[in-house]
């Protein structure tokens, strides 16, 4: 009895232990449909969209959390894993920290990978998945990525560019450095980015000065080399999870950015034949980060959705 005893205190400890070392925050009342964030990455934050959109997105009556994964943002630790393993017992901890039995998570980019291979492990704890410009076959948007990057340094005649996207696209595309060279075409031509925000959204971005949160944000330059080293599953597709999500009938959205140029118009497609016409928004004039490129759009579309799933 005194062993299971000292089990028991053990795992308590270790429980509580997760949670306090996670940085997470929440907006809203309690009471309210919770509504978990998870952020992209690897080494990326919750700290934009708390900044800018949490507290709108609670103001429409629901209890968001935020937090950062076990060795990103703000949840900073050296000994960190950084695998989806780890992910998924961070989110887990969040549950316990506020006392939630189910939630719906609003997944961003490399979020969906974790938020969908979480609630395909745990579908009784996930009201609804929401993915906002998130990764459903890495591959496919590696494979975008590379075709129109390709095009443009066709038209610019630009040889030098040329040859190495014909190098890249020679390499093992499970390797850190395939996924290094191709973000890195990505990120020269503004893939991520929207050249033309509309003034609310131009706004948004102009804080970025001078939000004191957004200002002490320290990125973890070696996250995504640790995820690499560290986790074996390093180009996947969460086709196989969004299925069995229909399956089980959890209602499953997505927000995608027309000018998102990490994602064509037939994975759009692909991704509306998975999990539904109407529960996806592709939205025009707006790039990879939905929750500021369109704003209103963006919080009034996930409000309906999450009315509509509870």
């Amino acid at each position: 009895m005194k062993i299971l005893s000292a089990i028991l205190l053990l795992l308590s400890i270790r429980s509580i232990g997760v949670s306090q070392q996670l940085y997470s925050k929440s907006f809203g009342n309690p009471n309210d449909q919770p509504v978990i964030f998870l952020h992209g990455g690897p080494g990326s934050s919750s700290v934009y969209f708390e900044s800018t959109t949490a507290n709108l997105l609670a103001a429409r009556g629901f209890f968001v959390i935020v937090y950062d994964r076990r060795g990103e943002g703000r949840s900073k630790d050296e000994n960190a894993r950084m695998n989806f393993n780890e992910a998924f017992t961070d989110l887990e901890g969040i549950y316990e920290k506020y006392n939630l039995k189910s939630a719906h998570l609003l997944a961003f980019s490399f979020g969906g990978l974790v938020a969908a291979q979480y609630a395909q492990k745990h579908p009784d704890m996930v009201k609804s998945l929401v993915m906002c410009s998130s990764l459903v076959s890495q591959q496919q948007s590696y494979n975008t990525i590379l075709a129109s990057t390709k095009a443009i340094y066709g038209r610019e005649r630009d040889s030098l560019n040329l040859n190495e996207l014909n190098s890249i696209m020679q390499m093992d595309t499970n390797s850190l450095n395939y996924r290094t060279l191709v973000f890195k075409h990505a990120s020269a031509n503004g893939f991520f980015t929207l050249q033309a925000p509309n003034e609310r959204a131009r706004e948004i971005y102009d804080t970025y000065k001078t939000d004191s949160l957004i200002i002490h944000y320290t990125k973890n330059e070696n996250a995504v080399s640790t995820f690499w080293h560290r986790e074996v599953k390093h180009n996947i597709d969460i086709t196989p999870e969004l299925h069995y999500l229909r399956q089980r009938g959890i209602p499953i959205y997505a927000l995608y950015g027309k000018q998102d140029g990490l994602f064509s118009s037939k994975q759009i497609s692909n991704i509306k034949q998975v999990i539904g016409d109407k529960n996806v928004a592709y939205l025009d004039n707006c790039s990879h980060i939905v929750f500021i490129d369109q704003q209103l759009l963006f919080l009034s579309t996930v409000q309906t959705w999450l009315c509509r799933a509870d």
